[in-house]
């Protein structure tokens, strides 16, 4: 039996999409529960959940008053019947034999967890949305992110989103980390890795997820992404608990801001800056340029799209640490 788990709060622009994709699965239907764990959503996410579950009787909602990812996942499992747990997220839609091959791949290589790669789309095609779809799954955008940037064969990685796993892996290793509000799967994994498990990322399916379509949305994801890979390492003391990618550009923001500090007591200082900023410049206009070439997308949404990106997520790390010594340290 496979149990999926899915959290979620205030999604009514998406969720009929994805229960839609869950409906089209061909995963036999007796075998799957899909358990939807709600953050006390205040907007019509409750109703349309309940529009489906007369048709559904494999569909659940569960409350989760915590309102955080992490708790909703360890309500999900604790209350999953299956042998094995999968899970999805709202903001996405799945093929129709997501559920099949995650299984089947997750037994044939012996897995403590499988995913496969997450393409990124967006609702509304616009020059904008366009440009944040394709920095979103760029090398330059996302650094060495497989599962964003793709694969065409079956890869061992320290990290898939919407993982399937055996039941027993959360037993061995633990469940989810209650503590962190982001990075909880990035976490679990490499405490999978670090405990002698598998993980891989295969090519047979994908997943569609639905990116954030304004600049303001997504400076906020990726400032909030950004703050929290300081505040994992924090809480887990765990360095390996997210990779290097993760802080390059928390390095590009610190090029740029200590410089210009330092350069006003030597002046010299700030060539340095101009010169980190004119490198950038240069790198992400010839990269810009050469998918607006190749893709007809716009140079300048393109442009801004790798610098709300690049700079968000390097001041979100840049403030969870100046902000450290006032964040209080919880018990896991």
């Amino acid at each position: 039996m496979l149990s999926v788990i899915c959290p979620i709060y205030n999604e009514e622009k998406y969720i009929a999409a994805c229960i839609d994709s869950i409906m089209e699965q061909d995963y036999p239907k007796d075998d799957l529960e899909v358990l939807l764990v709600d953050g006390m959503s205040t907007d019509r996410t409750r109703e349309i959940i309940g529009d489906y579950m007369s048709a559904c009787p494999y569909l659940r909602l569960l409350d989760n008053p915590d309102r955080i990812a992490p708790c909703a996942m360890n309500r999900g499992i604790e209350a999953a019947r299956g042998e094995v747990v999968m899970r999805l997220d709202a903001h996405a839609s799945y093929p129709p034999d997501y559920f099949s091959v995650l299984v089947r791949r997750l037994g044939e290589l012996e897995a403590d967890n499988v995913g496969a790669v997450c393409k990124t789309d967006v609702l509304h095609k616009t020059p904008k949305t366009l440009a944040i779809r394709e920095v979103l799954g760029n090398r330059f955008g996302v650094g060495n992110s497989l599962f964003r940037t793709g694969i065409s064969e079956v890869r061992q990685v320290d990290t898939v989103p919407f993982g399937c796993w055996p039941r027993e892996v959360f037993e061995k290793y633990g469940r989810y980390d209650e503590r962190l509000v982001r990075n909880q799967d990035i976490e679990l994994n490499k405490r999978i890795l670090r405990g002698g498990g598998k993980i891989f990322l295969v090519p047979d399916t994908y997943s569609t997820y639905y990116a954030r379509e304004t600049f303001g949305q997504l400076f906020r994801n990726n400032y909030g992404n950004g703050k929290w890979n300081i505040l994992t390492v924090y809480y887990t003391g765990e360095m390996r608990s997210l990779s290097l990618r993760h802080f390059v550009p928390l390095l590009f923001v610190l090029s740029l801001l200590l410089p210009f500090i330092a350069g006003f007591f030597w002046h010299p200082l700030w060539l340095i800056g101009a010169a980190s900023l004119l490198a950038y410049l240069a790198l992400v206009s010839f990269v810009s340029a050469r998918l607006s070439r190749t893709k007809g997308l716009s140079f300048l949404r393109l442009v801004e799209s790798f610098m709300v990106l690049h700079i968000s997520y390097g001041l979100g790390s840049l403030v969870g640490i100046v902000t450290l010594p006032f964040v209080k340290q919880k018990s896991k």
